[in-house]
């Protein structure tokens, strides 16, 4: 098993080197046969993974800056519908870094993003819908309401039954691959990340450790009800910056 890579993060420099290098630490592996699923999250020093209800309070532009740098690595960001609410999310911006990026690794202008929405609660008002270069993928289940899936594929969204009863995760996997989406970057939140754990589907986690200490009755990052057993990761990676951000890197053990 080879050692974790630990290194000193360069968070102020905006030279093509520093890029270069950055993406190699966050490239999917080469070639995917099968979807890949990292999860981002950041937490508080305490394990918090909100503060006042989002996770802003916790980031920082370093922590956005690999934020970015793994939007534009994926072909698609995955998040859950209550995230995607809270957060206020909207489509993938252009920029002409990130247009760049993603047209040097053979990847379309913007990653579409794809919510998980067991109620179909996504509003067609949203700017995930409104404000967006690519639709977004809705992941939803035949119990949805009627209503709710006519008005988001009236607004434009590529909706998605996966599962019948719930959103079937191995279904969702299935459909995004389907449409060739194999870089997978899920975003959360707590309650998807659970569902992703207790299925058994994450292949990475990037974990932004900020240095704060909150307090209070904050989720965990993942939340769930499993009762399996925990699964065992190994450090990749652990990146240091001068903002006394630590960026970890774990994968899936093999076996």
């Amino acid at each position: 098993m080879n050692s974790p890579r630990v290194d000193k993060l360069w968070p102020t420099d905006e030279g093509n080197r520093a890029d270069e290098e950055l993406e190699a630490y966050y490239a999917y592996p080469s070639p995917l046969e099968r979807p890949w699923v990292r999860v981002n999250f950041v937490s508080s020093l305490d394990g918090a993974g909100t503060v006042d209800g989002t996770s802003r309070g916790l980031s920082s532009p370093t922590d956005r800056r690999v934020l970015g740098l793994i939007r534009d690595l994926s072909d698609v960001v995955l998040v859950g519908a209550g995230t995607a609410i809270a957060e206020g999310y909207g489509g993938i911006k252009r920029k002409p870094a990130r247009t760049d990026r993603r047209r040097r690794h053979g990847l379309s202008e913007v990653p579409p993003v794809a919510v998980v929405s067991r109620h179909c609660s996504l509003a067609p008002e949203s700017a995930l819908l409104t404000d967006t270069v690519v639709p977004p993928i809705v992941l939803t289940c035949a119990d949805a309401p009627v209503e709710r899936r006519r008005a988001l594929t009236e607004a434009g969204a590529d909706l998605v039954l996966a599962g019948e009863h719930e959103v079937d995760l191995h279904e969702v996997l299935a459909a995004l691959e389907a449409r060739g989406l194999r870089r997978i970057g899920c975003e959360g939140g707590p309650m998807l990340f659970g569902d992703l754990v207790d299925h058994d589907l994450v292949d990475e986690l990037c974990l932004s450790v900020s240095p704060l200490l909150t307090g209070g009755d904050a989720n965990r990052i993942a939340t769930g009800t499993s009762t399996q057993r925990p699964r065992r990761m190994r450090l990749l990676s652990a990146l240091h910056a001068d903002d006394s951000l630590l960026l970890l890197r774990y994968g899936r053990m093999a076996g």
